[in-house]
């Protein structure tokens, strides 16, 4: 690949894309929601431990959060049209004819989709510096969460690319794309959620009563009750999760706690939970009055226990995800490349 030539096509679709007023006014609502999130964030969160908070480092979560979930639902518009808008316009076909090759050309789109994309974290800067200011927000969560984020904005921008050049529509592969990403975001907590529920297992809870007398010492004890009930496993099913941006987002970044040992950020609360579905329920109890020295008190593990006895998902999720993406963009090649064997009906060639 020629990287002058990609870089002359990347310079066109971003100045085709820049040169409208919608750009500028797309950006300035982008900036007027983080700037309401990071205000909301700094009052839940509180600044210097005030009302309870921990200070910049779950501001600096939210907001990070915030620009995935924003670039998540913006990005398939501005990419799933990348290469049958062009079709539609006349305009891909005299770039077909010059020295730039199919794959240059799906390079060039994939790459100025994705710095479209990487505009808008451009935007979030100065909100995700104002979070740090107050602390609390070691430098390696931040390399770790940008990351892990501009990889996230390149396999949405992969995906939309991908359907772009695979359909000839820009309907079908704007919702396509819309379809993978929902499927990726909020598909994979429904199909959790309810493979959890439907793999059950019998819960066995037995007890035994006492009479008190006056004093509070036990009179005579009662007869054994045992009642048995189905727990859903959802240790089972965690795995499901690796897909989604967000975990995957959260699991990647290394933990962080207050003084209390507690998860301090949004990475850390997240990552605590998901890891925490890995563990198997107990499935048995057995509390007895008449004895209470019998009796085993259970404490949960802390934070840090849990995520040191748990697997990291993120790289598998992240490994998946760019598959998919690498898979589509491929087959767009192979449906963009010149000459055309075959072209669906009505698709417009020059």
């Amino acid at each position: 690949m020629n990287l002058g030539r990609i870089g002359t096509l990347v310079r066109l679709d971003l100045v085709q894309r820049t040169r409208s007023v919608a750009w500028y006014v797309l950006l300035g609502v982008f900036a007027v929601i983080l700037l309401l999130v990071t205000l909301l964030a700094f009052l839940v969160w509180g600044v210097n431990g005030i009302a309870g908070g921990t200070g910049g480092g779950g501001v600096y979560s939210t907001v990070v959060y915030m620009v995935l979930l924003l670039v998540v639902l913006v990005s398939p518009t501005l990419s799933g049209n990348a290469i049958n808008g062009e079709r539609d316009a006349a305009t891909l076909a005299p770039v077909q004819v010059t020295l730039a090759t199919t794959g240059e050309i799906i390079a060039a789109k994939f790459a100025a989709a994705w710095l479209t994309g990487v505009s808008f974290v451009v935007v979030a800067v100065p909100f995700l510096l104002i979070s740090t200011l107050d602390g609390g927000v070691p430098p390696l969560t931040v390399l770790v969460s940008l990351l892990v984020l501009l990889v996230e904005i390149a396999v949405v921008a992969a995906i939309g690319v991908g359907f772009s050049g695979v359909l000839a529509r820009p309907l079908f592969s704007v919702a396509s794309t819309y379809l993978v990403v929902a499927a990726l975001v909020i598909g994979t907590l429904i199909a959790f959620g309810l493979s959890g529920a439907a793999i059950t297992s019998p819960y066995t809870s037995t007890y035994r009563g006492a009479n008190y007398d006056a004093q509070g010492a036990v009179d005579d004890c009662l007869e054994w009750e045992t009642s048995t009930y189905d727990v859903p496993r959802y240790d089972k099913v965690w795995w499901m999760l690796a897909l989604n941006p967000f975990v995957i987002l959260a699991d990647a970044v290394p933990m962080t706690y207050d003084a209390h040992g507690n998860p301090d950020n949004l990475f850390s609360q997240i990552k605590f939970g998901v890891r925490s579905l890995q563990l198997e329920p107990d499935l048995e109890s057995t509390w007895d009055d008449c004895n209470p020295g019998a009796n085993e008190d259970y404490e949960s593990p802390d934070a840090a226990e849990v995520v040191a006895s748990t697997l990291p998902s993120w790289f598998v999720g992240l490994g998946l995800q760019l598959l998919l993406a690498a898979g589509l963009l491929w087959w767009a090649w192979v449906r963009t490349r010149t000459p055309a064997r075959t072209l669906p009906p009505g698709t417009r060639i020059a």
